[in-house]
């Protein structure tokens, strides 16, 4: 049994004991379309209760992508228009974030190629992410333009993706249940990942704790068969089998995580309570690794930051649904304000890449002007 969305954007079947979820959109990177989240969405809450599904499989088609988020310049140009689909997209978006993290049955994420935005969404809050040596994982959304043209060269290299559209995929925040999963990796990496747009590639975004285990590429269809194949089973059965894949691979298995020489500074530096306090942390160590840090964050919108340190110190003590509707008024706010047009501009509309944010200064984002970006919508808050 399979149910094809509009112009098969995604794949929704019924595979042995499993759904399976297949985005279908491999020329812009799997993003998730408003179609899309509303075809899921249904979908997942009815596998969640019939009780011939045992588990659900998501995964990513064409071998380049899981998911790169949405297309957020389609987002920023109906804004300007006038067309309100961001509160729309937006509030979809989370309630899938929400179903996913509460889900009853074994959720199995397939983490196979570029994992952004929403693609981090749709996967991180699910009981198992499988990784593979092509996972390239990052949440850049505080680098909307020039810190990440790096990071972008790399992805247009393996891709051949252009580079236009790759950035169209990014947001102001780390959204998406960003401020849930963050702050609760080990120390204070999820606060550096967030307000760098630090990369991980393969068994590192398992080192880092993102994904909860991690196979081969070339194993993956053989994994999937064999989840397939099992006869109604438990979470634990579940579990048994990707464990196996994950202790046969052997790929990176000695090579140390990335970030290991770099967690004590990382900590060191990115404990502080305020933006300020981070840089100037980052000045006096003085290191390579923490001044190129320091040349990162010096490029982002002095708003993004605040606004996503915040939300991570926040996020670490609230629910993950808590978390959703706080970042939901973060993104109302961030639709309506100057810096997350501003990034789409100097990127894909001008192609000047040279953002002038407002305000231009971190000494200029009060605190009055930050509370005003996570007040209550009132009646229009995300309600689940």
């Amino acid at each position: 049994m399979s149910k094809h969305t509009d112009a098969t954007e995604v794949l929704l079947e019924k595979k042995g004991c499993a759904g399976v979820i297949t985005l279908n959109r491999p020329k812009v990177l799997n993003t998730l379309t408003l179609n899309m989240i509303r075809q899921i969405y249904p979908q997942l809450k009815k596998w969640e209760q019939d009780p011939e599904t045992f588990l659900i499989i998501i995964k990513g088609a064409g071998g380049k992508a899981f998911c790169a988020g949405g297309d957020i310049r389609v987002v920023s140009e109906a804004e300007k228009a006038n067309q309100k689909i961001a509160p729309l997209f937006f509030r979809e978006e989370y309630m899938l974030n929400n179903a996913i993290g509460s889900c009853q049955k074994p959720y199995v994420a397939l983490l196979h190629g570029i994992t952004m935005g929403g693609g981090v969404g749709i996967s991180v809050h699910g009981q198992f992410r499988v990784a593979t040596e092509k996972c390239l994982f990052a949440m850049p959304e505080t680098a909307i333009e020039l810190p990440i043209q790096c990071w972008i060269e790399v992805v247009r290299v393996n891709t051949g993706i252009p580079k236009e559209t790759i950035m169209s995929f990014t947001r102001l925040f780390p959204d998406v249940g960003g401020g849930y999963f963050l702050p609760r990796l080990q120390g204070k990496l999820g606060y550096f990942l967030a307000l760098t747009g630090f990369r991980l590639k393969g068994r590192d975004v398992y080192r880092a704790g993102i994904a909860t285990h991690f196979v081969d590429s070339e194993k993956l269809g053989v994994l999937e068969e064999d989840l397939l194949a099992l006869k109604s089973p438990s979470k634990e059965d579940v579990a048994a089998v990707l464990e196996n894949y994950h202790t046969e691979c052997k790929i990176d298995r000695d090579k140390s995580f990335i970030l290991e020489e770099h967690l004590d500074k990382i900590n060191s530096c990115f404990s502080a309570n305020t933006m300020e306090q981070i840089i100037e942390n980052l000045q006096q160590d003085g290191s390579s690794f923490a001044l190129e840090q320091l040349k990162v964050i010096n490029k982002m919108s002095p708003t993004s930051l605040k606004i996503t340190l915040r939300q991570l110190m926040e996020g670490s003590s609230k629910t993950l649904q808590e978390v959703l509707t706080m970042e939901y008024r973060l993104s109302q706010a961030c639709m309506r304000g100057h810096d997350f047009h501003e990034g789409v501009r100097a990127l894909l509309i001008d192609k000047d890449r040279s953002p002038k944010w407002k305000p231009a200064d971190l000494k200029e984002v009060t605190d009055e002007y930050l509370n005003n970006h996570f007040k209550s919508l009132g009646s229009n808050d995300l309600k689940f």
